[in-house]
């Protein structure tokens, strides 16, 4: 246990090197894009979220861990109201982007996915070619041609996909390899101009020369980007994140900056989930 939080603080401390010498890294900023308040969620009969209320930095990489079943992928559905898919569902309290709460019913829910975009564990191409797939979104925008191939291969680059793929734009994205498909479907979400990127554990099924491809990419795009991450992975979790949030049965336990959730934990829940002694 105290070589994992060792190994942890490492991570942690690599992190914050990474940070201070990147050529245009700047300081985190404390500006909240998603404010959620007193957040509740039924499945039907069942209560998945009990009163959670957090603030989520603009431009910066926001990590949900915890135990499997704790709430982290249905809060994150919150954010984009993917949850109003699921029949019988039940949310209370407010989630607020830029100030407006999302869950007015005078909320264009289309519009809100396209601002605040989402990728799922398992990539999802659509059986198109890979121009298509990026082309999507911007097309059913009524974007026309002209423009699309600007959207596509500025979204490509951004997803650092668009050098490995740019003479093969005709080939089926079902061709390309499991970490190629994950950030196509990054490029996807970008493509729709969002503000936000919501991920939920993006990379759970990759090898780990894809996951270091992915999490380099996460790095970049929060430059641009608020991130919103769920992953299962503590070491990823301090690898990529500047605030950290863990989850346990539905509830907010604690969420603080990375450096200080991992090593100077506030809640004796949280120290005793990141050293093993959690259950």
């Amino acid at each position: 246990m105290v070589a994992l939080l060792e190994s942890l603080s490492e991570i942690v401390h690599r992190n914050q090197q990474r940070r201070m010498t990147a050529p245009d890294a700047v300081p985190p900023r404390v500006v909240p894009k998603i404010e959620a308040r007193g957040v509740c969620f039924h499945y039907g009969a069942t209560q998945a979220l009990f009163d959670v209320s957090m603030s989520v930095p603009q431009k910066c990489v926001t990590a949900l861990i915890g135990p499997s079943g704790c709430g982290k992928s249905t809060f994150l559905r919150t954010l984009n109201r993917m949850n109003d898919l699921i029949e019988g569902h039940r949310v209370t309290g407010q989630v607020l982007v830029d100030g407006v709460d999302i869950y007015q019913p005078n909320i264009d829910v289309v519009s809100l996915r396209k601002k605040i975009g989402m990728v799922f564990q398992k990539s999802n191409p659509f059986p198109k070619s890979i121009y298509e797939n990026v082309a999507y979104g911007p097309r059913i925008a009524g974007v026309n041609r002209r423009d699309l191939d600007a959207i596509v291969s500025q979204a490509l680059e951004r997803a650092a996909l668009w050098h490995e793929v740019k003479d093969r734009l005709k080939d089926s994205a079902l061709n390309l390899s499991g970490g190629q498909q994950q950030r196509l479907c990054i490029a996807r979400a970008l493509a729709t101009n969002p503000d936000v990127v919501l991920m939920d554990e993006p990379a759970s099924a990759l090898d780990p020369a894809s996951t270091a491809h992915i999490e380099d990419l996460i790095f970049e795009l929060k430059k641009s980007y608020t991130i919103v991450i769920v992953t299962h992975n503590m070491q990823q979790a301090a690898r990529i994140s500047d605030v950290t949030a863990f989850f346990y049965q539905g509830c907010l336990v604690e969420m603080d900056g990375t450096t200080q959730l991992f090593t100077r934990p506030r809640q004796k829940q949280t120290e005793d989930y990141i050293t093993g002694r959690f259950g």
